[in-house]
């Protein structure tokens, strides 16, 4: 256990001898997990989003006034009564003039110019629920040929559409971000073990001269790769939580689409981010070790002044 401790030590005064190196490491970890983990959190919001859009009201159906127009008494009831009984509809319900008043002053709260208006103009409707967004072409066709009840037909399924299209390029470019900014830190880890590695090159000699193995002389760098990736991947993963958090208390109230996620996402994913940046920091740890090791053992001399 001692000598465990002494490697710790060994690696925190490297970290501190070399504390602009280790900074520059530590900055583009940083930098490459804030991007490839704020990527993953806008998916996210554009996931649920569009689920919650999914799960929600995908046609509306305006009517014309009953008793005008040629508009029987009851073409409302009828029409609901017959969209209900749909093999693509999964609820309907109905939203008389009254209702539709009291939604359109929620919507345009505190707008008074767009509330002096006559609301006897504002007209009925039935709410649609679809069984699968797919299927929304098919209803809006049958709901257009009730042209005697139905005024107008509107449709967020295009929209929802476009979302998830949205998202699936979104996820692939995620990964690709994640995979190439992953390798990036790594590269930057493993250059910053080998500038470690050349600023303490006679002690390394030293310890090879009195006997130490090669993993005697990795752990302390090991371990400086590890804190390094873990605390620029701490960072990150705060940073970013507490940019989407504000962003999130920033929008309460606007209903149309939603910016929070949840925290049990954010400590998954977090705790993934923090694991990667400490995979990252050894394998890094490990390249930038494994030349000089190797050209140390079969030459016996010191690194070359240049680091590559």
């Amino acid at each position: 256990m001692s000598r465990f401790f002494f490697l710790l030590r060994e690696a925190f005064v490297n970290l501190k001898r070399n504390f602009l190196v280790v900074a520059g490491a530590v900055l583009a970890v940083f930098i490459s997990l804030s991007l490839a983990f704020g990527a993953l959190v806008v998916n996210e919001i554009l996931r649920l989003n569009t689920l919650a859009w999914q799960e929600g009201v995908h046609v509306i159906a305006f009517l014309r006034d009953e008793g005008s127009g040629g508009v029987p008494s009851g073409a409302h009831q009828a029409l609901l009564d017959e969209v209900s009984t749909w093999e693509e509809v999964n609820d309907a319900f109905y939203v008389d003039k009254a209702q539709a008043w009291v939604e359109y002053q929620e919507i345009f709260a505190g707008q008074d110019e767009l509330l002096e208006i006559d609301p006897t103009i504002l007209p009925a409707s039935i709410r649609i629920e679809l069984v699968a967004i797919e299927l929304h072409q098919s209803v809006k066709f049958k709901l257009e040929q009730q042209q005697q009840v139905v005024l107008n037909v509107s449709t967020a399924a295009e929209q929802i559409e476009q979302l998830q299209n949205l998202s699936s390029v979104l996820n692939v470019l995620g990964i690709g971000m994640a995979v190439v900014l992953g390798v990036s830190a790594v590269v930057l880890i493993a250059n910053t073990i080998r500038l470690a590695i050349y600023a303490r090159r006679d002690e390394v000699e030293i310890m090879k001269l009195v006997g130490a193995s090669n993993w005697y002389i990795r752990i302390p760098f090991l371990l400086e790769g590890l804190i390094e990736g873990v605390v620029g991947a701490a960072l990150a993963v705060f940073t970013v939580w507490l940019g989407a958090t504000r962003l999130a208390r920033a929008s309460e109230g606007f209903a149309l689409f939603r910016l929070d996620v949840s925290n049990q996402f954010f400590l998954r994913w977090g705790l993934l981010f923090i694991i990667f940046g400490a995979a990252a920091g050894v394998i890094g740890s490990l390249l930038g070790l494994s030349r000089y090791l190797r050209e140390a053992d079969g030459t016996g001399e010191d690194i070359p002044t240049g680091v590559a």
